[in-house]
């Protein structure tokens, strides 16, 4: 049963992908530091300390939810609408930037010297891709391989029923308070949906708490813009319920309360009883609180309904992912479903003349790489950057993940590492894809800065972001709502030739990598590298022709 992953129907949606590199199993690794004389031996490569609980520090989820007396209270916590996702501290500097602090966000803190661990590798996939700039590609990853998700039909298209229908009295309320960023809370509304379904629920619109992570107090991200007509939908408690004080009746349920990857009969022998007394539970946290297996077919295609049909992002996002979708790709051809779904009424449209008179290509790969900060040091990975960066990532484990250092201190085994820039870099030189190759960068900011992203702009030089494409006056909107920036890197991703995701685990490079499998028509291929095996090849890098 997969760990983490976005809402789909039953199995097929973050399953297909590109066949290189692909297995479910895909987090594993370990690896070696530079070619200097350095270990190769991957067991005694990148270590780390444990957990797969990303991101659920309970620390983190009850931040803000106290009253003065320090005594918890669900009602009276920071509320925000449906949105948040990681934070930006800024943009990168762009063609637009006057290069100013608040313009740099992909690249964060300051220039430090080129970090290269794998020096020889970098060398030999150079002299190779620059052999095979004058040759004709053996291997085509432009397109999906053997036509693998034509075989794949969208279990929840509106013409076919969902669920049996609205239960004729509704048994309560359910309110959902939900944690983490933007993708986090898409899944945590879409498993309300079906949690409302399954125990004869009315639901109350999810809020989402404030994170001290991501730092994103807007609620103008998505929206239900397709009417569910397999629940009701309210936006607030009916006033007989308003003024209950829902802590001390005891319908507060935890994340702790709850077991990740919840079956239905966990709901049905624990929380419909208290639904059914208290006419009104709130769930706090719901961080991937409903599993996949074994879940009726009504619910599964019930959660891909409210994924796939009924979120949308609002016009203003639609429109400004629109304009950079125009910018990267320069021409645009035709409208398929999936830039429809995505950009709704602001679509581009070309007209066969324009057409005629493109300018320039049109394709493009996009690449999200999950290497931020939080990610960097929640990994308990080492990353060759020194004792100083050790030290760095140590300092910010100690005030954002207290818990994880506490439970796992005694605790050590192979780790579960993000790939860094320069390995991504070479994931793709091996896969031959050209230097000249046009490629799109989502993510906020790369832990490191230009030190890390070196290696991967050597080889690969036509790098943009939004940042670089999107004028300051352009992204003033979005400035400081990293949820709203977030969902312009999904939009990207999203409508790209070629998405490579470096973390399997990420729900953003799941909901985007199920997008193009819903709505890609078998032509939205997908690169999902399985670091296991990737770390055994990269343990030979001293010894590798």
């Amino acid at each position: 049963m997969r760990k983490q992953g976005s809402p789909r129907c039953a199995r097929p949606i973050s399953q297909i992908t590109n066949s290189f590199f692909r297995t479910k199993d895909g987090h594993t690794r370990s690896s070696n530091s530079d070619s200097l004389g350095a270990t190769t031996d991957p067991s005694i490569g990148r270590r780390i300390l444990g957990a797969d609980n990303y991101g659920n520090s309970k620390v983190v989820l009850l931040h803000g939810l106290k009253d003065d007396s320090g005594k918890l209270n669900p009602c009276k916590g920071v509320y925000v609408g449906v949105s948040a996702e990681l934070n930006l501290q800024g943009s990168s500097t762009s063609r637009y930037s006057n290069g100013s602090e608040e313009d740099r966000a992909v690249y964060t803190r300051e220039e430090r010297p080129s970090v290269h661990m794998y020096n020889r590798l970098l060398n030999l996939a150079t002299g190779a891709l620059a052999e095979k700039e004058s040759k004709q590609d053996g291997l085509n990853f432009w397109e999906e391989p053997y036509h693998q998700a034509s075989k794949w039909k969208p279990s929840a298209d509106k013409k076919y029923p969902t669920s049996p229908g609205k239960p004729a009295k509704s048994n309560g309320y359910i309110m959902v308070s939900a944690n983490g960023g933007l993708n986090q809370q898409r899944v945590a509304t879409c498993n309300a949906v079906a949690v409302a379904s399954l125990l004869n629920a009315t639901l109350v619109i999810p809020k989402f708490l404030y994170s001290n992570v991501w730092k994103d107090p807007s609620s103008e991200t998505m929206s239900y813009t397709y009417h569910l007509d397999d629940i009701d939908i309210v936006k607030e408690l009916p006033p007989h319920l308003k003024s209950l004080d829902i802590e001390a009746i005891g319908s507060i349920i935890t994340d702790s309360d709850i077991v990740k990857e919840a079956k239905p009969d966990d709901y049905l022998s624990s929380v419909l009883p208290l639904l059914l007394e208290k006419r009104v539970v709130h769930f706090l946290g719901f961080g991937n609180r409903l599993g996949f297996d074994p879940l009726p077919p009504h619910l599964q295609r019930l959660r891909c309904k409210c994924n796939f049909h009924a979120l949308k992002f609002v016009p203003k996002i639609q429109e400004v992912g629109s304009l950079l979708v125009k910018r990267i790709k320069k021409s645009y051809a035709a409208t398929r479903r999936l830039d429809k779904q995505l950009l709704g009424d602001f679509t581009p449209r070309i007209s066969s003349k324009q057409h005629n008179v493109a300018r320039g290509t049109s394709i493009y790969l996009a690449l999200h790489l999950r290497f931020e900060e939080d990610m960097v040091a929640y990994s308990l990975c080492d990353f060759g950057g020194g004792e100083d960066e050790k030290k760095e990532l140590q300092a910010y484990r100690e005030i954002h993940f207290p818990l994880l250092i506490e439970r796992l201190r005694d605790t050590k085994k192979l780790g579960r590492c993000p790939l860094t820039p320069e390995e991504a870099a070479l994931v793709l030189a091996a896969l031959g894809f050209k230097p000249v190759t046009y490629s799109y960068f989502a993510g906020s900011h790369t832990y490191g800065g230009n030190s890390r992203m070196h290696p991967f702009t050597s080889l690969y030089p036509n790098l943009v972001t939004k940042e670089t494409l999107l004028t300051p006056s352009e992204l003033a909107p979005f400035r400081n709502f990293s949820s709203q920036l977030a969902a312009l890197d999904f939009i990207a991703c999203a409508t790209s030739d070629v998405f490579a995701m470096t973390d399997s685990g990420s729900q953003l490079s799941s909901l985007v990598s199920g997008f193009r499998t819903y709505y890609g028509d078998g032509n939205a291929p997908t690169l999902r590298p399985n670091k296991k095996r990737l770390a055994a090849i990269l343990a030979k890098n001293r010894t590798m022709g």
